[in-house]
Parts: structure tokens; C-alpha cells; sequence
């Protein structure tokens, strides 16, 4: 097994008044060589986006892009509806770009902060049909469960929402001292754990909030929350 740490204090940092970023990997004017993506896994972003401000509209193309409202809540239009759709905290929003789409992302509310992770996933094909979906996860059915969030179209999971490339977006909230044994779902894959909340033993490291391990080269992850922990995986082809 090859497991690396990604400590929070070691992401890019960026501040446009407006939007507080984390970026896990190179993006927009931040860049480290040795943080391109984990497989796949191209962009995690920890955005913090002040009342009334968000993302103007922006092209994309051949990407499967994810939203995850951790505080707060969104609203989004592309160039497929032309209207604008809320996002609420416990929602999931998924874009497969393909052949090119352009959307906007603003906070839904014109005060408060909205928190949320961008994700993008490098699809497995390409030039596909633009789509766009988004669904409400309850909390209660992920507290000491794994809920798959996302999975791929060609082996998809009841209740996930899809996306083009052999992935699965999962959440848990583990009790104290509760344990998860993770079965990756292919020899090929990695997976990206990113500890949302609390404290987190894997591989005997330790894991606070916003620390990440990257772990591939392996079937079988044994973790355990050594305090109450909102834990999201990432699982990519590396």
C-alpha cells in the first residue's frame, strides 16, 4: 500500500474577497508540480463564497464536475436549461461537461457564507452529451454507513448519481471510535480521503479536518474516528 498525507495547512490558498479558496490540487493561479491531480481526480476545491457573490457564466468541456454545499446553498444555470436551480446544503450536484457547457454558480443567499467542495473527475470518455443532475442525500442513512454519493454509469449504484469514468464519491460520519473498513472497488483505483470533520486514524495516521491521504496499491483501507467525523472518499483509476 502507498498512502501520502495532504495536510490542510499545505493547500494552495487564495483570497479574492469575494471567494476564500482551498485548492487540494494546481488551479488558477496556484501551482505545485507535485500537486497536478490523484489519478483522476483532477480538482478538490474548498470554497468559501461570500453572500450574494459566486461564479459568473463559464465554459467547460470533457470534464465530470461534482458540488458538494457543506454550509449553505447555491443556486446554478447552465446553457442546457437557461434557469436558475437551487442547491441546498445535503444536495449533490453533478455536470458531465462533454462536448462543452457553460454555467454559472452563485451563494443562493444575499448574506451568509455558502461552504462547498468542487470536484473534478477526468472522464473516461469523451465529447459526451452535456448533463446535468443533482439529488438530496439524507444524513441519517451515512451515520457509521458508507452512502455512495456518486458512482459510474457503466457499474452504478442505486440511489448515486452518475458520472463518466470508473469512480465513486462516498460519505460517511462515523461515530467516536467507530471503525470503516473500505473495499476499494477495482486493483486499478486509488482513493482520496478527505476528513470534512473531526479526527481520523488511517494507516496509523492521524487525520484532522480538512487533512487528506491519498492511498493506492491496496484492496482493503481500515480506518477509525478517534472523535465524531464527516469523512468524504474519493475513489479514482490512478
Amino acid at each position: 500500500m502507498i498512502a501520502k498525507i495532504y495536510k490542510s495547512n499545505d493547500r494552495g490558498i487564495a483570497d479574492y474577497g469575494w471567494l476564500k479558496a482551498n485548492y487540494s490540487f494546481s488551479f488558477s493561479n496556484y501551482f505545485n508540480s507535485e500537486k497536478m491531480n490523484f489519478g483522476a481526480l483532477r480538482v478538490l476545491n474548498d470554497d468559501f463564497i461570500q453572500g450574494g457573490m459566486g461564479f459568473g457564466m463559464h465554459p467547460h468541456e470533457n470534464m465530470e464536475i461534482i458540488s458538494i454545499p457543506l454550509k449553505g446553498a447555491l443556486k446554478h444555470r447552465d446553457s442546457m436549461s437557461n434557469k436558475w436551480i437551487s442547491l441546498e446544503e445535503g444536495e449533490v450536484q453533478v455536470m458531465s461537461a462533454g462536448t462543452g457547457i457553460e454555467h454559472s454558480e452563485m451563494n443562493n443567499h444575499p448574506t451568509e457564507e455558502v461552504n462547498l467542495f468542487q470536484i473534478w473527475i477526468i472522464p473516461n470518455k469523451q465529447n459526451v452529451t452535456p448533463s446535468y443532475n443533482q439529488k438530496k442525500f439524507n444524513a441519517l442513512e451515512r451515520k457509521n454507513k458508507l452512502q455512495v454519493l456518486v458512482s459510474s454509469i457503466e457499474h452504478s449504484v442505486e440511489g448515486a448519481l452518475i458520472i463518466h469514468q470508473n469512480a465513486q464519491v462516498s460519505r460517511i460520519n462515523l461515530s467516536e471510535n467507530s471503525v470503516l473498513k473500505y473495499q476499494l472497488k477495482s486493483k486499478n483505483n486509488g482513493v482520496y480521503i478527505m476528513v470534512i470533520e473531526g479526527e481520523v486514524l488511517v494507516d496509523n495516521k492521524i487525520l484532522n479536518k480538512r487533512d487528506a491521504l491519498g492511498v493506492y496499491k491496496t484492496d482493503v483501507i481500515n480506518l477509525k474516528a478517534n472523535f465524531s467525523s464527516d469523512i468524504l472518499f474519493i475513489e479514482v483509476p490512478m
